[in-house]
């Protein structure tokens, strides 16, 4: 049965501010801007200011990583090796 966590994934859009990412994810944008320049959860980039974007599903599997008993440091280090 799906949770309220769920649905509000699901109502997300495809490709997420890195504000919206942060919220999902619950960290800092630095966070996201460091994992963005070592590869380990690549953004896109939109406009002449390069503002980064995220998609949804890297987001949602850096999520099932972690509820997996994973956390964000072993993500990482996985991911950046």
């Amino acid at each position: 049965m799906p949770t309220n966590h769920d649905k509000n994934l699901s109502a997300l859009p495809d490709i997420l501010t890195l504000k919206q990412a942060c919220g999902v994810l619950n960290c800092h944008p630095n966070t996201l801007r460091s994992w963005d320049n070592k590869g380990v959860l690549k953004a896109m980039r939109f406009g002449t200011r390069k503002d980064r974007r995220y998609r949804k599903k890297d987001i949602l599997k850096i999520l099932k990583q972690s509820n997996t008993g994973n956390s964000y440091k072993a993500i990482y280090e996985q991911r950046s090796k």
